[in-house]
């Protein structure tokens, strides 16, 4: 049997199975949370909202930032880029679906771009040079991926990795894979909103706040102090 993550032992025995996060790392060293640059090439304003699926590891902590985010109308944690059908989260925990952690973002393109998305998703909300990890979370379930809705998102996804590889921005290559977007399948229940009614979890207190003050900080033209929530 594959040892339970950091994120999976807190999922199913609650905080008090993860008092030991204390002593990992909140993140890593080499890629603190800060403002990155402005992507060069992004989309127009257009009216109609749109929908863009990130993954960058435990999805509490992307889902939250994201609920944050001015013009951002919804944030769903779920799967996907896998093989199996309406997958559970202890399947996609085991590593053997194929999955990722996800989050879709719903938006309105006329307040927040595409782009601008991109932007904060990389600046506070996960390294995104690490491979098949991130923090405590190890497997191919907590990768980075950018699932995009059609060639105008790819064109932007793939135009933001190589500006920022070229400007040197992080210490290594960004890991961020970039692919057109499949079947997303939303999570449980009980993972929906998970930082706003687990604050005091060790794991969210530890992992993900952080990401989510980083926002608030860094990025105060796009903060919303009312999270837009699932339930």
């Amino acid at each position: 049997m594959k040892p339970m993550t950091a994120k999976l032992l807190t999922a199913v025995y609650g905080a008090g199975a993860l008092i030991y996060a204390a002593t990992l790392p909140a993140v890593h060293a080499d890629t603190p949370p800060r403002v990155l640059p402005a992507p060069a090439v992004d989309a127009q304003p257009a009216s109609g909202l749109q929908t863009a699926v990130f993954a960058g590891g435990c999805f509490w902590g992307v889902q939250g930032v994201f609920e944050h985010v001015k013009g951002v109308t919804k944030a769903i944690s779920g799967y996907a880029g896998g093989s199996v059908v309406n997958p559970g989260y202890e399947q996609v925990s085991a590593g053997n679906t194929g999955h990722a952690e996800a989050v879709s973002v719903t938006f309105d393109p006329l307040q927040v771009s595409y782009g601008t998305l991109l932007r904060i998703f990389f600046s506070v909300a996960l390294d995104p040079t690490e491979v098949n990890r991130q923090g405590p979370d190890t497997g191919t379930q907590y990768r980075s991926e950018l699932f995009v809705a059609g060639p105008e998102q790819e064109r932007i996804a793939k135009a933001y990795i190589a500006q920022l590889n070229a400007a040197h921005v992080f210490d290594r290559p960004i890991a961020t894979r970039v692919d057109a977007a499949g079947p997303f399948y939303p999570a449980e229940g009980y993972h929906q909103d998970y930082l706003l009614h687990h604050p005091d979890s060790p794991y969210i207190a530890r992992f993900d706040l952080p990401k989510v003050r980083s926002l608030e900080a860094l990025f105060p033209a796009n903060w919303q102090p009312t999270a837009v929530t699932v339930r």
